[in-house]
């Protein structure tokens, strides 16, 4: 409800939240303070913790106001970065309170409006980046709360106390962000919590599937998906072994169903990496992943297609042959319908699976059911295809496939040619017939008209 945010949005602290004090008040907010160099060494801890609550203030870059202020509370930000790291237990349990309300009251923040915010088409290497306007302080900010994170004198079981869940979710709400350098920081910043605080693994893992479905299910918009599928890429690859349920769950109801986003190359690259670490843990989930692929196959987005293709020869490449043989029938229906693909691209990528030996080898033992399943596509494609590398690429895919096995190549070819002679006798059949009804209507109209 509006209210509610406009009273959050008044607890928080800024220069004009504080004006009660006088401006004079806000302008020697920074400079009033001494450097954490020119004091003992006993009273630095209390000078740290003063310059955490004077970094809490947070300033509207909109607008070129505060120029003062915005550069002392930018040296003061490096100041207690360099401080942190040349000091060796800093992060005392008070410290760690002020720490966090420093770092929430800057990053916690109402995101500007995205480039995706009404078109779910955007092109990373086209379209440019809601770049955040106070970044100079942000980055900043991010790097003190990383070097925090990482810092052996930060103990998980008091820093708990702190990072809890509901903060975990607001961090995880900052990766819709714009800006790809802030969602790079929350992609490190989030791992090493995963890494570091045991008790939120589980919460971490429930949270980011929430994300994918509300992705996937409701928005089709969100900016951070890729960097978090980065982040499951290191997760997953420390599963222990055999996988529990819950991770196979994950993988079929959260990871699988990517497939099905239409901004799907924003993130091909990390989910496909995904893919290949669940069938390297356990090889029988290659089944599970081809099937839920061709569950979500493109009917009518190329390019999509072509990455579709990619990822399927990473897996074919991981597949046992129990698991191959599963899938075989229905995954080389799918792949004779690419090969006959009027697109050259499509047609090209397909045909660029006999080049990997290991495929060939796994198609090579089920000949019997596969050549006859791919024969047909390929002498379409030799007769009817207009592109020219495709019809080189068809010949030399012919070529391996005569070599493979002479005698059923040259049954599967009889076949084809009686097929397609069936097929063409019947065509004329209806020919005919279309001609005797006519002629019929013609006779009875008395030579046409009504």
């Amino acid at each position: 409800p509006k209210p509610q945010v406009a009273q959050m949005q008044a607890s928080r602290p800024t220069p004009q939240n504080m004006a009660g004090r006088g401006r004079g008040a806000d302008e020697n907010a920074f400079a009033s303070l001494p450097t954490l160099r020119e004091v003992s060494q006993n009273e630095r801890t209390e000078l740290f913790r003063k310059k955490l609550k004077a970094c809490s203030v947070v300033f509207d870059f909109s607008a070129p106001s505060y120029a003062v202020e915005k550069e002392a509370k930018r040296q003061t930000l490096l100041e207690i970065v360099e401080f942190v790291n040349n000091t060796r237990s800093c992060f005392t349990e008070h410290v760690m309170a002020d720490v966090v309300h420093m770092v929430s009251s800057n990053i916690f923040r109402a995101l500007p409006p995205s480039a995706t915010t009404h078109s779910i088409v955007f092109d990373p290497e086209e379209d440019e980046p809601t770049l955040e306007s106070s970044w100079p302080h942000l980055q900043i900010v991010y790097e003190f709360f990383l070097r925090f994170v990482v810092s052996n004198d930060v103990d998980p079981k008091v820093a708990k106390r702190f990072i809890d869940q509901n903060f975990v979710l607001k961090l995880l709400d900052l990766f819709h962000s714009g800006d790809p350098r802030e969602r790079d920081y929350l992609k490190t910043i989030l791992h090493r919590i995963y890494g570091k605080f045991m008790a939120l693994r589980s919460f971490i893992r429930k949270a980011i599937q929430h994300v994918f479905f509300r992705f996937v299910y409701e928005s089709e918009v969100h900016n951070g998906i890729a960097e978090l599928l980065e982040i499951l890429g290191s997760i997953i690859n420390g599963f222990a072994l055999p996988l529990k349920d819950e991770h196979k769950s994950f993988l079929e109801r959260s990871l699988i169903p990517l497939h099905k986003a239409k901004t799907l190359n924003n993130f091909h690259q990390q989910l496909a990496y995904c893919m290949t670490q669940y069938v390297e843990k356990d090889p029988r989930l290659a089944e599970t992943i081809i099937l839920g692929m061709l569950r979500f196959w493109p009917v009518t987005n190329t390019p999509k297609e072509v990455l579709f293709l990619n990822e399927l020869e990473e897996i074919l490449e991981l597949t046992q042959p129990p698991e191959f043989a599963n899938v075989m029938q229905v995954l080389f229906a799918k792949l004779a319908q690419c090969i006959v693909s009027p697109h050259f691209q499509v047609a090209e990528r397909v045909l660029f699976l006999w080049n990997n030996d290991y495929i060939v080898r796994q198609i090579n033992q089920n000949r019997q059911v596969l050549f006859p399943m791919v024969i047909g596509a390929l002498y379409r494609n030799s007769k009817k295809h207009w592109n020219s590398t495709v019809h080189g690429l068809t010949y030399n895919v012919l070529k391996l496939l005569m070599e493979a096995d002479p005698p059923l190549f040259d049954d599967c070819s009889a076949k084809h040619k009686a097929e397609e002679e069936l097929a063409k006798k019947a065509e004329e059949e209806r020919a005919t017939k279309w001609s005797q009804l006519e002629s019929l209507y013609l006779d009875a109209t008395g030579g046409g008209g009504e």
